[in-house]
């Protein structure tokens, strides 16, 4: 072979080496992922905004979603492919039909914020929850984790779901429902609970990371169609690698680490917050940096539902949750950072 076409075969071979490594970029394979908008959900923003989606050559399509009902359907239809949710009583009730669907991964474990209220003016009157038996009590939704949450402090105190008035109405409606009477307390979350006792409608008389047990308390976690999945294990793999870092970042600014000017301006940049300065205040809500859930908590919060008629049977941890994808992530990324030394904040480690 003579030295030209020596020379013409090294260049062809090497032309393509270059399209092979450059192919995965080139063809991004798209996600439908769905969330709702909260402090949790920056992670999802950290891998959009930072690139990890696209380092794993992905295309992830982040659409947003007020009601968990209708995700759940969309992702047993295979119209989406990763949700991030609440762990619901439409999560166990879709496990029990069948539905091709599996949690992942945290996405909020304790510490949550969540925080009983009374109105203001039963203070010196309601002192301890034992004191709200036959009063008015607000929760957001009656198949949500928060009636779990209320159901299990009311329990610790010596009362049950049905020595109050439960009753349903929107997070941002429960502060008029207080100043109106309607209402005598609340279960309510970051930032409404903020700003309930900063405006004077109410105080805390029990925080849920105080009462709630077995700790820490899953309430959401990412989640994803089994069937998809199945035929794009590599695809669900890369995905959670990138998850991972983002969950990675999202814990290190929680801890007051270096980049958390740079998460929160992401936080403000996808419309979490008003402002820099409401989410530097706004409690974060915890969650693990391997993205471990704790099934403890899950299978009693089924337990819950079961006792209160709201899910009719039982499914098995094995058909709930899978660890396969995030510790495929951890062996990929390594042991988890340490976080900043000087933080004392639980959680997210």
């Amino acid at each position: 072979m003579s030295h030209r076409v020596a020379s013409i075969t090294m260049k062809v071979s090497l032309a393509a080496l270059a399209l092979a490594s450059a192919s995965p970029a080139m063809a991004q394979t798209k996600i439908k992922l769905s969330t709702v908008q909260s402090i949790g959900s920056v992670v999802t923003y950290i891998a959009q905004e930072k690139g990890y989606f696209k380092d794993e050559g992905l295309d992830v399509d982040i659409v947003l979603m007020n009601s968990a009902a209708q995700a759940v359907a969309l992702l047993a239809q295979g119209e989406l492919q990763v949700m991030e949710g609440g762990v619901s009583i439409g999560f166990f009730n879709a496990l029990e039909k069948g539905m091709p669907m599996i949690m992942t991964s945290d996405r909020v474990s304790s510490p949550i914020g969540h925080k009983l209220i009374v109105r203001a003016d039963l203070k010196g009157k309601v002192s301890k929850v034992s004191d709200l038996k036959g009063m008015n009590v607000g929760t957001n939704a009656i198949a949500s984790v928060t009636t779990y949450e209320l159901g299990k402090v009311l329990e610790k105190n010596g009362l049950t779901l049905k020595d109050i008035e439960l009753k349903q109405l929107g997070f941002p409606q429960m502060s008029p429902a207080m100043k109106n009477g309607a209402l005598d307390a609340t279960l309510n979350i970051p930032p409404f609970a903020n700003a309930m006792e900063d405006g004077g409608d109410g105080f805390t008389i029990a925080r849920v990371d105080d009462e709630v047990e077995p700790s820490p308390m899953t309430i959401a976690a990412s989640f994803i169609n089994t069937d998809w999945a199945a035929k794009n294990k590599d695809v669900v793999r890369r995905f959670f690698v990138a998850y991972t870092r983002a969950t990675r970042d999202y814990c290190l600014a929680y801890h007051n680490g270096p980049n958390r000017r740079e998460v929160m301006e992401i936080a403000l940049k996808n419309g979490l917050e008003r402002s820099i300065e409401d989410i530097d205040k706004t409690e974060w809500t915890g969650r693990s940096m391997n993205g471990a859930v704790n099934m403890k908590s899950v299978m009693d919060q089924q337990a819950f539902y079961i006792a209160q008629g709201l899910v009719e049977r039982p499914v098995s941890e094995a058909r709930m949750y899978t660890t396969e994808y995030s510790d495929y992530a951890v062996s990929k990324l390594g042991p988890a950072p340490a976080v900043n030394p000087a933080s004392k904040l639980p959680g997210c480690r």
